[in-house]
């Protein structure tokens, strides 16, 4: 009777987990580039009450009896699937429609696809031109080009700015004068990019699961096809769908009351057995 208690004590606490990770999915459902998350269960501990047997003197074998002892929650897995476009008209929001993700330094010094402190990765393409003439996105971190190195436009002021798919830029400053920009905005794939670790403020950064970007970083729209285009005037919305996550929200919340119901129900037998003696 012990154990239903602790299996079904076992099964609210992990859904109610699951609940969690529902809950922060529709609470994202209209965050620039966010990224899903999906709970997994899987059982735990079994008790052997009777061991297997083969079968000898032409007496059948008989088969192991278990007990399970519940739930738990084996992983909380990313869903880096890809989000819909959204048009805008604004030059410099950029969605990525494929492959990749851009690449941020967090403290303004070139990145080198290492894992480094200042790395950070994000889908969310909202970007602005700083004062310094510095490409940063909206935390005010530098959004950096093929080479590792952040992007900048100079500081006389940007009076036109063009974006191609492959992520090359073209602009004017307020003179007319054209602007150079060396170097394409660059993009990062992955081994594993759902293994990915999540640092918030719709960032990411590489884990030991993920492994280093392939091949350090790469161009939009490259011949191969393995990275996506950089659409300009566009914005990938979160990849968050909302029937599912009510869908999930049902069968999770009548999982908690199964499980809540399986401990009132063992306390009853409980209270039962310890009537017994009056």
């Amino acid at each position: 009777m012990i154990r239903s208690l602790f299996s079904g004590a076992s099964g609210m606490k992990n859904h109610q987990t699951r609940m969690d990770v529902i809950g922060n999915n529709v609470a994202n459902v209209n965050t620039t580039g966010f990224k899903g998350s999906r709970a997994n269960f899987q059982d735990i501990l079994y008790q052997t009450v009777r061991y297997p047997s083969a079968g000898v003197n032409n007496v059948g074998g008989i088969n192991p009896s278990q007990v399970g002892l519940g739930v738990m929650v084996s992983s909380i897995t990313n869903n880096t699937g890809q989000g819909g476009l959204q048009n805008t008209g604004r030059s410099l929001d950029l969605a990525i429609n494929g492959n990749g993700w851009y690449i941020l330094s967090t403290n303004g010094d070139p990145v080198a696809g290492t894992g480094a402190i200042n790395e950070r990765y994000t889908r969310e393409g909202i970007f602005y031109v700083d004062n310094a003439g510095n490409l940063v996105n909206s935390s005010g971190y530098n959004l950096c080009d093929t080479g590792g190195n952040p992007i900048n436009l100079g500081t006389a002021g940007i009076s036109t700015i063009n974006i191609s798919k492959d992520g090359t830029i073209t602009a004017k400053d307020l003179t007319g004068t054209d602007i150079t920009v060396s170097s394409p905005i660059g993009l990062a794939m992955f081994p594993n990019q759902d293994g990915l670790e999540r640092d918030g403020l719709n960032m990411y950064k590489v884990s030991p699961t993920s492994g280093l970007p392939v091949d350090t970083f790469g161009q939009a729209n490259d011949v191969n096809g393995a990275y996506g285009t950089i659409n300009s005037g566009f914005l990938e919305m979160s990849n968050v769908d909302l029937t599912d996550e009510f869908v999930n929200m049902i069968t999770t919340q009548r999982g908690y009351q199964a499980n809540a119901r399986t401990v009132t129900t063992s306390d009853q037998i409980l209270e039962e057995l310890l009537n017994i003696k009056r």
